[in-house]
């Protein structure tokens, strides 16, 4: 008998669907859907999954062994983990293959405390790792490994993480292969998660990753095996198939593997259910909006057949990470949604819905509650749901106009949101509530409702097909780009066809390249491809994936896993919630004790005077955290209390961005100043930031406190804002012969090198850039003390205080949901209207970068809109953003087409994302991003002389033909220990 057919069954939280297919006649006008199905979802999801695919059966009448494939898709794994359930969750181990790097953020640093409580077990550093060129940090210790897995077998923690310094670049050393080896031959019944195969580049949101995945592995397991009971029941044999976060599909064996991959997979199969009921229809890309009972997702579903991707990193219950998820925004709109008027007159949709209940609640069928779906069956006679003449009884047709109008506002502006250009584009409505949007919408060239759009996400589950990804770094010295490119998509192409694609089938959909900053011929490549699975080569039972465990083993030895506890390791509870506008932080005497709420909020500001550049101070903020909860004090005092005799430190990060977000910091920094200050014979009284901006702002502040003397820093910094080199800098300002040396650099991995003697900063910077890629393109650097006299007349004062309250600026916006003014509530931190402005409010619509002598040059283009939700934007026209690292100029586009300069360095030029108030730095610039551009007026140590802006304006970037208006009147910020201290 020929096996033809496919089921696709979605169990989502609230209903399960199904459908059956047969892709050979996928161009018909049925689509080739057989059959369809739409249930509530059972207690026991394998119940829910035998009752769709009887109905199914029983409508269609088809013989079991016409079918080829099952494949299915679940939020079973994720909700264990929003849910954060004991029953579900194992203990796990960690495993770092880190040499000296990563031990001041130590794993699920950044967790929710319940969750790290309930998962983490146990972690250790041991040697191994890579550098971003493939060179050795340090080979693995095999005794180490074995005495390591002797303490996880006692403490009886049977899931295992392994994590390596870019492992998943190591196709050479295999060390997580050979760490995992090691461990077996000691614990041959533990369960083994190598990070690499969980997901890529990104050290600590991989083994983030890759913790949770080791968690749910006996759950997933049980999970797997009572949908494999399922099939198995009803004398299905054929291979049963998982869905993944990316469209594609894994087998159920791989699946019980990497149940992460699962996560959030149902947009992404409405989405691609979207694609295959239009295939023949639309060929571009097309925006998809899944209108469901309580919320509508909306998505850019690309012209490959496959939906965009969310931004590098992904959250989950609190837990970043950094694999794959569709970009799918969601707005609280749906068929059950809630209507009603306000005290004002002004009519309420949402966000309350009555979700599963609208069969008994909404008034159509016999409830009290006016819903979307009542007026949507007021409207439109054709519409056959519950009864029309209860509606009507109810009197709800004197909001009928104004609702249609309300449901088409909040559809458009979800729907504009996602677009990348002003261009109409295809709209696709799916989901059990489509029913209530429009047949037109503005932005959309047409509208498509199709038929069996209510199962898209069965469809897509049916339609899925086998990814190959290959996600690596390569030396483009003796091969071209293109010619890398062609070697990677090779490899992305054997990889899908290992994986169980059909060769004839498999393509290329997605290819990106990013060249290394400060890193002399690397570059980044990412290639996915796609193709179908070839039934040819595998027909796979039941039996193949349960691996021998049964339903009830999977429960018993799940049990035993969740009750594993670790004493080694101290619970930790997250800090209270705090009332803001009440806050006072903690002076004593004339100085400044940092809390962590005060560390939370410094960080968020320092990201924003960054100006686009300076790294995220997310990792750095972590590592500080830990030294506090540890027993450090950070201290901050003012410059203005530095004695003239005083000796004060400097030091920051230098290298690539891709290699900081791999190799997290050891003990390298300290190290730089160790080494400097036992060279120079002396010690400093007191430390600075060299730039507020950026990750480096927290940098004094790790220095003060993890030294023995328990330095305190001083608030204020070298530049005001971040700069792309050292040497722009107010002491090269004032002074023209070299000021910082001698100065140090420390790879951390056994490398020091020294600079005493220089005919500028600028050489100093140039040799220390030229020895980076030699020392792991990261290194940390210890620069000659300042007195306190010079720190006094050169300094950039009170900018820790400036962070302080822009970050807390932005806290208290969010807190009370005034996120559309947090741009006024900065400026106000920033000196007021004399001081900081509001350039320009949009989207991003266009974004350019390229690799010029390690720093990243580009440039952002930004059109006009409401950013806040109303209907008129309050810009016109578009703004263009040059930069290099940070952003360089402000640039107003005319009517006319001619340009106007509205700000250039050294002001402030900030980008923030309207959302949420939060910096954007130029890495992370994309196309759709709603953002508010802010100008801040610099300080006057750059702008009172030639020599300043010469240095840190526009002539510092080569552009000699913008001449320096300043936005504004600069005013010096106004410190936290002066207004707090009593």
């Amino acid at each position: 008998m020929t096996r033809s057919l496919r089921i696709g069954v979605d169990v989502g939280g609230t209903n399960t669907d199904g459908v059956i297919l047969d892709p050979s006649r996928s161009s018909e006008p049925d689509r080739g859907i057989v059959a369809w199905h739409k249930a509530s979802t059972t207690g026991n999801p394998s119940d829910g999954i035998n009752n769709a695919i009887t109905a199914m059966f029983d409508e269609s009448k088809i013989d079991p062994g016409e079918v080829a494939s099952v494949t299915i898709g679940t939020t079973h794994f994720i909700n264990a983990v929003i849910e954060q359930d004991q029953a579900r969750l194992a203990k796990v181990a960690i495993m770092r293959l880190c040499g000296p790097f990563s031990k001041g953020v130590p794993p699920c640093i950044d967790w929710p405390a319940k969750l790290r409580n309930l998962i983490r077990g146990y972690y250790c550093l041991v040697d191994g790792g890579l550098e971003v060129d493939g060179n050795l940090i340090s080979d693995i210790n095999e005794e180490q490994i074995r005495r390591e897995a002797e303490i996880i077998k006692r403490k009886g923690i049977k899931s295992i993480v392994i994590n390596g310094v870019f492992s998943p670049v190591d196709i050479h050393y295999k060390q997580e292969e050979r760490a995992a080896k090691v461990i077996k031959s000691i614990y041959p019944e533990a369960d083994i998660v190598l990070s690499k195969q969980v997901a890529n580049l990104g050290f600590l949101e991989r083994e983030n990753a890759a913790i949770l995945n080791a968690s749910i592995l006996p759950f997933a397991r049980k999970t797997i095996t009572s949908f494999q009971s399922a099939i198995s029941k009803l004398n299905l044999k054929c291979p049963v198939f998982i869905t993944q976060n990316d469209g594609t599909l894994l087998l159920a064996t791989a699946a019980a593997a990497l149940p992460i991959r699962t996560f959030s997979s149902g947009p992404t199969n409405s989405m691609r259910g979207a694609a295959f009921l239009t295939q023949n229809s639309i060929k571009e890309s097309m925006m998809v909006v899944d209108i469901g009972g309580t919320t509508t997702d909306v998505g850019l579903l690309l012209a490959n057949g496959f939906p965009r991707q969310a931004a590098a990193f992904s959250e989950i219950s609190g837990v970043r990470t950094n694999f794959s998820y569709p970009d799918v925004r969601s707005v609280g709109l749906g068929g059950g949604s809630i209507v009603r008027r306000d005290s004002d007159g002004k009519l309420r949709l949402g966000p309350e819905s009555v979700g599963y209940l609208l069969p008994e609640k909404a008034i159509c069928f016999g409830g009290d509650v006016a819903t979307a779906t009542d007026y949507t069956v007021l409207g439109d006679e054709k519409v056959n749901i519950g009864s029309r003449e209860l509606v009507v009884e109810a009197g709800l047709e004197g909001n009928l106009k104004d609702l249609k109008d309300l449901v088409k506002r909040m559809l458009e502006r979800a729907i504009d949101n996602m677009k990348t250009s002003a261009e109409d584009i295809p709209v696709l409505l799916v989901g059990g509530g489509a029913i209530i949007a429009p047949d037109e919408l503005a932005g959309a060239s047409k509208v498509v409702k199709p038929e069996w759009s209510g199962v898209a996400n069965a469809i897509g589950a049916a339609t899925a097909r086998v990814s190959g990804i290959i996600d690596t770094i390569e030396n483009t010295e003796t091969k071209t780009s293109s010619q890398v490119m062609e070697d990677v998509s090779k490899r992305a192409v054997e990889k899908a066809i290992e994986d169980g694609a059909k060769a004839d089938t498999v393509q290329v959909v997605e290819m990106d390249h990013l060249p290394l900053q400060y890193i002399a011929n690397k570059s980044r490549f990412i290639v996915k491809a796609v193709g179908d699975f070839d039934f040819s080569r595998q027909i796979a039972g039941v039996e193949e994936a349960t691996t021998g465990t049964t339903e009830q083993d999977g429960m018993a030895e799940f049990a035993k896993g969740s009750s594993t506890t670790d004493h080694t390791l101290k619970e930790v509870i997250d800090a209270p919630e705090i009332d803001i506008s009440s806050y006072r932080p903690k002076i004593v005497g004339r100085e400044w004790i940092i809390s962590e709420t005060d560390l939370a909020w410094i960080s968020t500001g320092c990201y924003i005077l960054g100006t686009g550049g300076g790294g995220s101070p997310y990792g750095h903020m972590l590592r500080l955290r830990e030294i506090m909860r540890s027993g450090g004090v950070v201290k901050v005092i003012s410059p203005d209390d530095l004695k003239d005799e005083d000796l004060v430190a400097c030091g920051g990060g230098k290298g690539s961005p891709t290699v900081s977000i791999e190799k997290l910091p050891g003990d390298e920094m300290i190290q730089s100043q160790t080494e400097l200050y036992n060279f120079m014979k002396v010690q400093p009284n007191a430390v600075i930031a060299l730039e507020i901006g950026g990750g480096n702002g927290l940098q004094g502040m790790i220095l003060g406190a993890s030294t023995n003397m328990n330095l305190p820093t001083v608030d204020g910094d070298w530049m005001g804002r971040a700069y792309p080199v050292a040497w722009q800098t107010t002491p090269v300002v004032f002074q023209e012969t070299p000021v910082f040396l001698p100065s140090t650099i420390c790879d951390g991995n056994g490398s020091v090198m020294f600079m005493t003697q220089a005919k500028s900063e600028l050489m100093v910077e140039k040799a220390f850039r030229a020895a980076l890629s030699q020392m792991g393109s990261h290194v940390a650097c210890a620069k000659a003390p300042v007195t306190g006299k010079n720190t006094k007349s050169w300094v950039v004062e009170h900018t820790i205080s400036l962070s302080w309250r822009i970050g807390r600026a932005v806290a208290l916006a969010r807190s009370e949901n005034r996120i559309d003014s947090v741009a006024e509530s900065i400026i106000a931190e920033a000196g007021g209207d004399e001081s900081a402005k509001v350039l320009f409010k949009g989207k991003i619509v266009g974004v350019e970068r390229t690799l010029r002598m390690g720093h990243v040059y580009g440039e952002v283009i930004v059109e006009a809109m409401d950013v806040s939700g109303g209907e008129r934007a309050e810009f016109q026209g578009k703004m263009k953003i040059p930069f290099k690292n940070e952003n360089i100029l402000a640039i107003k586009e005319n009517p006319d087409s001619s340009e106007t300069v509205v700000a250039s360095v050294p002001d402030l030029i900030c980008v923030i994302d309207a959302q949420n108030g939060e910096a954007i730095g130029t890495p992370e610039y994309r196309y759709g991003l709603l953002v508010l551009v802010l100008g801040i007026v610099a300080s006057e140590k750059w702008t009172s002389t030639p020599r300043g802006l010469e240095i840190g304006g526009p002539k510092g970037f080569g552009m000699d033909d913008v001449e320096y208006k300043a936005l504004g009147k600069f005013r010096k910020p106004r410190s936290v220990i002066e207004e707090f201290a009593t």
